[in-house]
């Protein structure tokens, strides 16, 4: 592995980290007691379209495509972006400045790669211009999503048109204002094989028969704007051109937009992580309890140290799964994607923790970010898939390798 990153690439680094200490950490309070005031209900922070703008007149724009997606991307490859994710990262709002947000940043790359021209004229366009947002449709409440052969949404042909009926939910950012288009997944075959019943449809937001069930609270947030919702989708009708590769690739589909948005969801953590362990730093060097900093306690110090370790560990693992897809591609990673998705939210989540507990009643509030920090982080070791499933794969792969090694 060689992590020495080109003159551009460390370039770019330092003219994120300028940008964000200019014009992004100042902003933060603003923008958090904006989308926190129940009066500005699923409305974006008037401020972030400007920050936008600036951001792509910088040429700060669409970072995350990695390179072999030609001519859509700006070139980097998946270990070149990785430290930009996690400078993005310690404000967790802050990718979107830089049109380089999750969901939309997996859609855009299933659009570039799967889709046809009209649809990438329709809609990756218009997203690459960061001019609307996205939504990917895919769990379901009535099955186990965690296991994605289970879905059951039905897909119809019915004429020139595909007829869509079932419910979704934990359908993240639907609410957004600029929110447009759905990129659904669901059943158009219900007798092929498993990993070939489901296709993904492309369902503009407004169409007729998608309906909000309920908005869905995570740890008590309806997290404005974008939101998480149930949706029930009655006889939903879209084109047969909606439909992206064809029928019955919903799954070759959805690996290919896994690998890379792994990687930015792990390195967004791990930015967290770091800011989580430099707040407790300081507070913990500032803070007098029974006559001594607590920064001169032996748990404290321990804390900070573990800490520091675990950021480190992660930081590399998900820069060694980055290097790995860059040289080998994703399915040759996928034991180290595995991997960072179960290490780095986990990580993340127990410093998080731990800077919480320098703070005190101050931690659980919102008066620093290491609360959100916590939170995130414990609801995205369910959202890319739960840990149990990651480790599951990870280990039946490792035991099926290793047994196929000479023993010594």
């Amino acid at each position: 592995m060689n992590f020495d990153y080109t003159d551009k690439t460390r370039d770019l680094i330092a003219r994120v980290e300028a940008f964000m200490a200019a014009h992004v950490y100042p902003a933060e309070r603003e923008r958090h007691e904006f989308v926190i005031d129940q009066n500005n209900l699923w409305q974006e922070w008037p401020g972030l379209e400007p920050l936008k703008a600036r951001a792509k007149a910088e040429g700060l724009w669409n970072l995350f495509l990695p390179h072999e997606y030609g001519h859509w991307s700006p070139g980097l490859t998946n270990l070149e972006y990785a430290p930009l994710a996690e400078i993005m990262g310690r404000v967790p709002w802050s990718s979107e400045v830089f049109n380089c947000s999750a969901p939309d940043t997996g859609n855009m790359e299933v659009l570039a790669k799967y889709g046809s021209p009209e649809q990438q004229q329709s809609w990756l366009k218009p997203l690459l211009a960061g001019e609307i947002r996205s939504a990917y449709v895919m769990t379901e409440p009535q099955v186990a999503s965690s296991d994605a052969t289970n879905l059951e949404m039905s897909i119809t042909a019915d004429g020139e048109d595909y007829v869509i009926n079932g419910r979704k939910w934990w359908i993240s950012n639907f609410m957004h204002p600029q929110c447009t288009v759905l990129l659904v997944m669901g059943k158009t075959d219900f007798d092929a094989p498993r990993h070939l019943q489901h296709s993904t449809i492309i369902v503009p937001k407004d169409t007729p028969g998608v309906t909000v069930v309920r908005h869905q609270r995570v740890f008590g947030s309806l997290n404005s704007p974008g939101g998480e919702c149930e949706l029930r989708f009655d006889d939903v009708r879209v084109p047969r051109e909606n439909l992206i590769l064809g029928e019955g690739r919903g799954f070759e589909i959805a690996q290919g937009r896994l690998g890379p948005g792994r990687i930015h969801h792990c390195m967004r953590s791990i930015g967290q992580a770091q800011r989580a362990l430099e707040i407790m730093a300081r507070r913990v060097e500032n803070r007098v309890a029974f006559g001594r900093k607590l920064s001169d306690q032996s748990s404290i110090r321990q804390d900070v140290a573990r800490s520091f370790c675990e950021v480190e560990m992660a930081r590399l693992l998900t820069l060694k799964a980055a290097d790995r897809m860059d040289r080998f591609g994703n399915k040759d990673a996928r034991d180290l994607i595995a991997a960072i998705k179960v290490i780095a939210p986990q990580m993340a989540q127990t410093v998080a923790d731990r800077a919480i507990q320098s703070h005190g009643g101050m931690g659980v509030s919102d008066d620093t970010p290491v609360a959100e920090f916590f939170t995130l982080n414990r609801f995205l070791r369910l959202a890319d898939g739960p840990d149990e499933v990651h480790m599951s794969q990870l280990g039946k792969q490792k035991i099926t390798e290793y047994n196929a090694m000479n023993a010594y």
